[in-house]
């Protein structure tokens, strides 16, 4: 019964590729040989496909409003072209145009859906899952996660007010746990993964958090908390990085500076990563603020200040409409490095004051007690702030049918990398483009890394 269903994403993207990439042909087939038959008034409908391309593959990548907005420039366009020249004898062509486009619109949107079919993996004998319920809350308590849990034979151990997170975990570890889940916030989630890391025991990410943000990047459905607990049912597993700082295990991010000090802000978890960036950059940093730090760059300098550092599990897309803010892969064996510069009086903000590039490790100097925000939380880090990434650290289980991949995983950003994205899908490839991960050289950690 669930061999058919767990294939039907595979075949439903790749023949929603196919009939992508055919209705994009058609319509520049058939702009083409308008344009030149009737030349120069068919370049009016070259115009007009452009347009309405435009509108249409924004509207692919691009959420909510902003959808919104492209395909409605989209439609504005084809509109356009009806009224211009739908009495020159180009209306055939144009109700043809704004057919390619709708099936090339709604094609590539299924194609570049993050359904990624796992490895199946055989089910738990005795998983046990830790509720905190007090994330996000009480949701797990609003979703009776107890009881689902218990219907689906997984043991529930519930972190009161003033446990040691760490010990009940290890506690039912030596009890004979051959699983381990957690529901709760992205901080918890570390503790937890981590030392099912160190038993080497499949791990899964339930969540009932506020944001929630490593199980969007781990492919979870975020809305549905009860059907993540499938993941010790008919899961699959793949295996995914971890990160540390100072020998703390993190699986999203961690972050000096300014930003580490919004950590503790009200209103903090309700802002994206890209808004709060941006917040940060137009704001007045205070004097003196994270001009302790010092760090060295790829290419070999060595810098002092930032209104933000931020060392993420896997680098994070920041640009581009599709995912931003998400991390198209979290099993790559390096550190993201985001830097973003302060603010200077008198001189003119880049419209992206960040710099962001990959390593597998990471060292920040400073002469004092570094205030810093690890997945979400505050913490206060010991100078030299050093970072090493993980790999391969990590099994996860993800349920049958949830995506199994971050938004940002298989969506491109760019025409042309879209097209080859969707020629490999529609071949067959992994939608992901992945390359077969290289070891990494090791470094030795010093005052400045390579």
């Amino acid at each position: 019964m669930s061999g058919p269903s767990r294939m039907s994403p595979v075949r439903r993207r790749r023949s929603a590729a196919a009939l992508a990439l055919a209705a994009a042909a058609w319509v520049v087939l058939l702009t083409v040989i308008v344009a030149v038959d009737d030349f120069p008034r068919g370049l009016l409908l070259l115009l007009c496909t452009a347009l309405v391309a435009a509108g249409a593959w924004e509207g692919v990548l691009r959420r909510g409003w902003g959808r919104v907005a492209a395909l409605a420039v989209a439609g504005v366009a084809l509109a356009g072209g009806v009224l211009v020249l739908g009495d020159e004898g180009y209306r055939q062509s144009l109700v043809q145009l704004g057919l390619g486009a709708l099936i090339w619109h709604a094609a590539a949107r299924v194609a570049f859906q993050p359904d990624v079919v796992l490895p199946a993996a055989a089910r738990p004998k005795r998983p046990v899952l830790v509720v905190n319920p007090r994330s996000g809350g009480g949701r797990a308590a609003r979703v009776g996660l107890a009881a689902a849990a218990g219907e689906r034979g997984i043991e529930v151990v519930e972190l009161h007010a003033g446990a040691d997170l760490e010990a009940l975990v290890r506690e039912a570890v030596d009890a004979g746990a051959d699983a381990l889940a957690m529901a709760g916030g992205d901080g918890s989630q570390a503790v937890v993964a981590a030392l099912a890391a160190e038993a080497d025991l499949p791990y899964a990410c339930i969540p009932a958090g506020t944001r929630n943000h490593f199980a969007l990047d781990l492919g979870v459905d975020r809305d549905d908390v009860v059907g993540a607990l499938d993941a010790f049912v008919d899961g699959g597993e793949r295996v995914v990085d971890l990160a540390e700082v100072n020998g703390r295990v993190f699986v999203n991010n961690v972050s000096l500076g300014v930003y580490a000090e919004a950590v503790q802000q009200e209103g903090y978890r309700a802002a994206k990563l890209r808004t709060l960036l941006d917040t940060v950059a137009a704001s007045r940093a205070p004097e003196g603020a994270s001009h302790d730090l010092s760090w060295t760059t790829p290419g070999g300098r060595t810098l002092r200040g930032a209104a933000v550092i931020m060392v993420s599990n896997n680098q994070y897309r920041l640009t581009g409409a599709a995912g931003a803010g998400t991390r198209p892969a979290v099993d790559q064996g390096l550190l993201g490095v985001t830097v973003l510069d302060p603010p200077v009086s008198g001189e003119r903000r880049r419209r992206r004051p960040w710099r962001q590039w990959v390593t597998p490790d990471f060292r920040v100097e400073a002469t004092r007690p570094v205030p810093a925000g690890i997945d979400g939380e505050a913490a206060l880090l010991t100078p030299p702030v050093v970072f090493r990434t993980r790999p391969a650290a990590l099994r996860v289980r993800v349920a049958a049918h949830h995506p199994g991949a971050s938004p940002s995983a298989i969506e491109p950003v760019g025409a042309l990398p879209a097209l080859r994205a969707l020629l490999r899908i529609a071949g067959g490839g992994d939608p992901r483009g992945r390359r077969e991960r290289r070891p990494l050289p090791t470094h030795p950690l010093s005052a400045s890394p390579p």
